[in-house]
């Protein structure tokens, strides 16, 4: 085994969205150098183990690094999403990722790379990158900051193990494997209620699956948002400023937590699968309402809790059983996603670690903290200004995050360079929705105002919410 030392400024750990949008938004502002080591054999994180129907379910325009768009920022013509901005697929992403790296990052002289490798930490505290396929070892001598890029920790269908037994014999395929099925079934078994689900359930119908040849199994139903109200841009006049003042005004208004997911859904920015269901999970997700027709066409629905185990021809459940026909395939979708993360600074000592600083903007999130890292010197004060925002498990964290969101941007404002930086970042959503405004525009003018009217009795109002956690 051979051994070489390399001497870097920021050592990163993970080449996933997060680890590309701070490096790239300290490239554009130090003269820092890193050391990006991951596991994989190419940058994008877990989206190199997706399922090939992926898409983003935000728009293109708010994911990414700061410097470089992804894609071109059209709206889509056709399709489930039609009207609304493109979502990047999944191999688009990687490709822009890859891009990124091999056009933007090792170009500049200041990244090295080391693909399949291991990031490991000897008894002397000496990081290393251990080769993946020939054994050998990397060590790092790091003369500012490790920097974590892995607390998403992100589980998908591909790669989790399951939370429950199957028997032999019986077909479990992860959404990775539907579209090499080579042969018709009479039962599709779609086994989750989050988004890879709802994506599988959606490839299905598209694919020529009838509505009553779908079992889905939803443990726990999903407060939704929908994407309508996520369009920024001078085109969606306003879209995104109008639906984050109604999300204030429920906010605002409410006296109880139902009260609040009641008032979001009734101002159009909540939604679910069943109106006569209370979901118990949020994950901002998001569905466009033609989406949300569709998966409405699925009646052959069990909400029995999770999965137990699965026999050939019948499924045990927390709550009970369902039957199952014996030509079956069941579609895995449980895998957890993003797992949430307590207990930690943004900024550690030696270490940068990559939360949220946003609510569910994980690239914008990424950026900052490498604006922040790049520009200031007192830990505390980087602290201060990064306060981490809960990775949103529940109902109830849409209150958690939005506590952490509105005290993180009070703090930003009272900071002229940071509003700087916000107003050109393409990952910031508010401002994008801000620029081309025209002064002689009355609807998007008057949507400005409500949605600068709202904030204050929303920020007044949190505390109250909070309480009732």
């Amino acid at each position: 085994m051979n051994h070489t030392t390399t001497k870097t400024d920021y050592l990163v750990v993970g080449a996933g969205a997060a680890a590309m949008a701070f490096v790239d938004s300290m490239l554009s502002q130090s003269s820092a150098t890193f050391a990006i080591v991951d596991r994989r054999a190419r940058p994008g994180g877990h989206w190199n183990d997706a399922y090939p129907f992926v898409r983003l379910h935000q728009p293109s325009t708010a994911y990414g690094v700061n410097s470089t768009e992804l894609g071109d920022g059209s709206v889509d013509a056709v399709g489930l999403n039609k009207g609304l901005r493109e979502l990047a697929s999944g191999a688009e992403v990687l490709d822009y990722f890859d891009r990124i790296m091999r056009r933007r990052f090792l170009p500049s002289g200041r990244v090295r790379y080391f693909p399949m490798c291991e990031h490991t930490i000897d008894s002397e505290g000496i990081h290393h990158a251990r080769s993946l396929t020939s054994g050998n070892s990397k060590r790092f001598v790091v003369t500012k900051r490790i920097v974590d890029a892995t607390h998403a920790g992100t589980s998908i269908p591909l790669t989790h193990s399951r939370g429950y037994t199957v028997a032999e014999g019986v077909e479990c395929i992860p959404p990775n494997a539907i579209p090499h099925l080579d042969h018709p079934r009479q039962q599709y078994i779609v086994v989750g209620g989050g988004k890879t689900a709802m994506d599988t359930c959606l490839w299905l119908l598209q694919n020529d699956v009838e509505p009553s040849h779908i079992r889905w199994i939803i443990p726990r139903d999903a407060w939704l948002l929908d994407r309508a109200n996520l369009q920024s841009g001078p085109e969606f006049h306003g879209a995104y400023l109008a639906g984050l003042a109604q999300q204030f005004k429920a906010i605002a208004t409410a006296s109880t937590l139902s009260d609040l997911y009641q008032e979001l859904e009734e101002r159009g920015q909540f939604i679910r699968l069943d109106r006569t269901v209370t979901p118990t999970m949020y994950h901002c997700a998001t569905l466009s309402q033609a989406e949300l027709a569709e998966l409405r066409r699925i009646c052959d629905i069990v909400r029995l809790g999770r999965v137990i185990s699965i026999d050939e021809d019948r499924i045990i459940l927390e709550q009970g059983e369902t039957d199952k026909k014996k030509d079956a395939v069941v579609i895995d979708c449980s895998a957890q996603g993003l797992r949430p993360v307590e207990g930690l600074n943004v900024f550690d000592g030696s270490t940068v670690n990559l939360l949220l600083v946003r609510v569910c903007h994980p690239c914008f999130s990424a950026a900052f903290i490498g604006h922040i890292e790049s520009q200031f010197e007192d830990e505390a004060e980087k602290n201060a200004l990064c306060q981490p925002v809960p990775v949103p498990m529940l109902p109830s964290d849409y209150v958690r995050m939005w506590v952490a969101t509105f005290n993180n941007r009070l703090r930003w404002g009272q900071y002229p360079a940071i509003e700087s930086w916000l107003t050109e970042c393409r990952l910031d959503e508010g401002a994008r929705s801000m620029r081309g405004i025209r002064n002689d525009d009355e609807k998007v003018q008057a949507i400005l105002k409500d949605y600068r009217a709202s904030v204050r009795p929303a920020v007044e109002n949190l505390p109250r919410l909070l309480a009732q956690i």
